[in-house]
């Protein structure tokens, strides 16, 4: 497996804090903050990326896509000068 190397300093005491969670878990220093650090960094990418909707939510946006509204003169206004800035 390639590895890459990430480097940073942090205070004493969270040092100490993350050796003792790493020793309470049976795993290494390293392991235990690459592996704690890329479960953090997958969250917040989930959290950024993925929309979760209610289930009321989700009915309504269904809805919507089955039978969408009709396009306002405004919509058509900017399909018309998309079209020509595209050229078709």
């Amino acid at each position: 497996m390639a590895t890459a190397r990430l480097e940073f300093r942090v205070a004493p005491e969270a040092k100490e804090l993350i050796q003792q969670a790493a020793a309470f878990l049976g795993t290494s220093l390293t392991d235990f903050a690459a592996a704690t650090l890329a479960d953090r960094a997958r969250e917040v990418v989930e959290s950024h990326t993925i929309i979760r909707l209610s289930n009321q939510d989700r009915d309504a946006f269904l809805a919507a896509l089955d039978s969408p509204p009709e396009p306002n003169d405004a919509l058509r206004r900017a399909f018309d000068r998309h079209r020509r800035s595209v050229g078709r």
